[in-house]
């Protein structure tokens, strides 16, 4: 249910309104804005009626919200959360996405696969003006027999790139068991195969660390919002939701990307989004008429795959730019950013 206050109601108002609250068994979300102030009601309401609220002089309105997902829903919070990465250390750059101001660019190799590896790349992508640095450190595969990635050694090597460069570092968690080694990670990503993982979800609700939200392979919009829910329930509101391609009856490209997610997420929810070009369709010449794409549609930042020499990468090989090719397509999305008055 959500409560719509009226304007310049006083703190100690709202503050007893919230108390009485409390007292029914029940939680809330507070958003306060600039002309009013929602609070969200979490729990069983079923057996409340908005009419008793509209009785109380200090509420303008009530109505009960139709959407499984509360914390994650526009109508619980009604400005768009803006979430910071890095900034936390010394020399450590910061950037927000959802500021309508800028769309970050989080680039870097598929995984993490030697020390000169990943602080070439490193050093490109931050050359072309790439805001994050993303690099798996663990590797989900489709295959026992493929790389898995070098584990914590490898984010061992994104550590030192973070300290050379000063990005921020964005990488894949996959199990609890894990993020005990996450402690200079900057932005967790959970990828496609774990986004309805939730045991671990929960876990992530617990660390405060802002979290990059892939929806998975058959996920539904609604599916990827619930899931978001399970963090921010848990007491992080840090997350940014990640479109990154779904499968369909089609194969002509790895995934298919869908756009349309875009506008729909800006429309329902509060929380940024992200497209993933490279993961969208699995082929190197077609990430850029993505990229483009996406940025005319209103996503908020891109996550693009680089590698200084594809041809040897140990995985997703056929998708992942040179830095050559980043280079000169983040001179194209900025002039499409530009038509927005944003940045890239």
């Amino acid at each position: 249910m959500i409560i719509v206050l009226k304007k310049n109601t006083a703190k100690s108002d709202v503050d007893s309104f919230v108390s009485d609250v409390k007292k029914m068994g029940l939680d809330v979300h507070i958003s306060t804005g600039v002309d009013k102030t929602v609070i969200g009601l979490l729990g069983d309401t079923s057996k409340l009626d908005p009419e008793d609220f509209l009785a109380k002089d200090i509420v303008e309105s009530a109505e009960r919200v139709s959407a499984p997902y509360k914390m994650a829903s526009r109508s619980f919070h009604p400005q768009n959360t803006v979430v910071t990465i890095g900034g936390g250390q010394s020399g450590v750059n910061s950037c927000t996405i959802g500021d309508g101001k800028t769309v970050p660019l989080i680039a870097g190799p598929c995984s993490v696969e030697s020390e000169q590896q990943i602080m070439d790349a490193a050093r490109a992508v931050k050359k072309a003006g790439a805001r994050i640095l993303r690099g798996g450190a663990y590797k989900p595969r489709t295959s026992p027999y493929s790389f898995q990635g070098m584990g914590v050694e490898g984010l061992k090597l994104l550590s030192a790139a973070k300290k050379e460069t000063g990005l921020p570092v964005c990488t894949e968690l996959m199990a609890i068991s894990e993020l005990k080694y996450f402690d200079d990670v900057d932005l967790i990503q959970i990828g496609a195969r774990n986004f309805q993982n939730f045991d671990l979800l929960k876990e992530l609700g617990k660390c405060g660390k802002p979290v990059l939200l892939k929806r998975g392979l058959s996920g539904t919009i609604t599916e990827l919002l619930m899931s978001a829910e399970y963090i921010m329930a848990n007491g992080n509101e840090n997350v940014i939701l990640c479109e990154r391609g779904i499968r369909t009856y089609d194969n002509y490209t790895r995934n298919c990307l869908d756009l349309s997610a875009v506008p729909y997420l800006h429309k329902v929810s509060h929380l940024p989004v992200v497209i993933d070009p490279s993961h969208a369709c699995g082929i190197r010449w077609m990430v850029g008429e993505l990229a483009k794409a996406a940025i005319a549609i209103g996503a908020d930042g891109l996550e693009i795959e680089v590698h200084c020499d594809p041809s040897k990468a140990l995985s997703d090989a056929s998708q992942q730019l040179t830095p050559a090719q980043f280079e000169e397509l983040t001179v194209k999305l900025g002039k499409i950013a530009a038509v927005d008055d944003r940045s890239i």
